[in-house]
């Protein structure tokens, strides 16, 4: 699900011409620009990461037969959802930005 999330944001970076999410996150620019990044990114995975959430606590009470590892849980989560967002949303922007200029398309 993250790596849908990213290409899809991927592709609109790419056909608007925005700047890298990593390097915009890292860089910022403007005032308030990196904070602005990482909620938009947040955002984007927000139900992903409440599918991991839920996804591990029914794990935890399956397996364990109780909710005993708690601080597991938004690792889980991050792991799976925001940092494969992360990593792959510059990646298949660049991607689409040249597979849009080899095809001719603005």
């Amino acid at each position: 699900m993250a790596i849908i999330t990213a290409a899809i944001d991927g592709y609109r970076d790419a056909k608007t011409g925005r700047t890298p999410y990593f390097h915009k996150l890292v860089h910022g620019g403007r005032h308030g620009t990196r904070v602005e990044t990482f909620r938009e990114g947040f955002t984007a995975v927000a139900r992903i990461l409440l599918l991991g959430v839920a996804m591990d606590v029914i794990y935890q009470l399956k397996v364990f037969g109780s909710f005993s590892h708690p601080l597991e849980t938004p690792v889980i989560a991050i792991a799976l959802a925001f940092i494969p967002y992360l990593l792959l949303r510059g990646p298949i922007a660049r991607l689409v930005r040249r597979w849009r200029q080899r095809h001719g398309q603005p």
